[in-house]
């Protein structure tokens, strides 16, 4: 289905930032969207990590206009091994990766995974690229319970987690870098972030948020110094030190192309104000034409 295009007075109220009741007069997830907007295909992706200090992981389901495919990665963090697979997903044939509300599994060779996500605050955004418009989900921090089995290893996993759940139509080259994790304060408060430069990060109403105690606040805009470390506003820092590399690079000859970097790790430093005692989580470089 194609359209032609989005309601102007909706676009014209973007950037947005706010609740489920709240969102601008714009289709988006869990309404349909149509897979064209003035020449652009829809892009649509969950994305789901958990960590934990026995293992990292993340799956994700992703659509480019009519190509999906799913992606999963397993860091297990004593042995020092990275498992990861990516995959095609062919019409009317269960993948490899399931993503049903607050339920994740990943059924795949010698690896199962079966996790339950709980409850934090979300935090939705809306921007406008030109015409087109792009829409975010983003939970961090809430408890991730369930079972990890790799190559004879069972991990009962009791760590916390992300949520990522975004559509839209972006402009045909994007190149962002993002990142989320969890940790701990030094006073003692469990700590979330989603920061991101280059996609939804205008200096308001974006999709940056960090979570204390299970509440957001949008910090202002950040810098990404490569993936060794995140600057604030105020030169304050939060470095990285990755653990496991993953890059991949894909693509369809004239409909999309796809190369990133998303190693797992640690955090420490400061985060938009708050000193950390221990982070960890993810990092990512990505250069999408698309």
């Amino acid at each position: 289905m194609a359209m032609a295009g989005a309601d102007s007075a909706a676009l014209e109220a973007l950037p947005w930032r706010g609740g489920a009741k709240e969102r601008p007069a714009l289709p988006v997830p869990p309404e349909p969207m149509p897979l064209r907007l003035d020449g652009r295909w829809r892009k649509r992706w969950r994305y789901v990590a958990a960590f934990d200090p026995a293992v990292m992981l993340c799956a994700a389901v992703v659509e480019v206009g009519p190509v999906r495919e799913s992606f999963w990665a397993l860091w297990e963090r004593a042995p020092g091994r990275l498992r990861e697979r990516t995959r095609p997903l062919l019409p009317r044939r269960r993948g490899e990766v399931e993503l049903d509300g607050p339920r994740a599994t990943v059924r795949s060779r010698d690896v199962e995974i079966e996790l339950d996500l709980g409850e934090t605050e979300a935090i939705e955004c809306a921007c406008r690229y030109g015409d087109g418009y792009t829409w975010t989900r983003k939970r961090a921090g809430m408890a991730v319970r369930g079972t990890v089995r790799a190559g004879g290893r069972v991990y009962e996993l009791a760590g916390r987690g992300v949520d990522d759940e975004s559509a839209g139509y972006h402009p045909r080259r994007t190149s962002w870098r993002w990142s989320a994790g969890v940790g701990r304060s030094k006073s003692g408060d469990d700590v979330a972030w989603n920061l991101v430069a280059g996609i939804n990060d205008p200096a308001a109403s974006s999709e940056r948020a960090i979570w204390v105690g299970g509440s957001a606040r949008e910090p202002g805009p950040v810098v990404f110094e490569e993936l060794g470390a995140i600057r604030f506003g105020d030169g304050t820092r939060m470095e990285f030190a990755a653990e496991a590399g993953r890059e991949r690079s894909e693509g369809i000859p004239l409909l999309f192309r796809s190369e990133y970097e998303a190693p797992f790790g640690t955090f420490s430093g400061t985060l938009g104000g708050i000193e950390l005692a221990d982070g960890i989580g993810v990092m990512e470089r990505h250069e999408a034409l698309w």
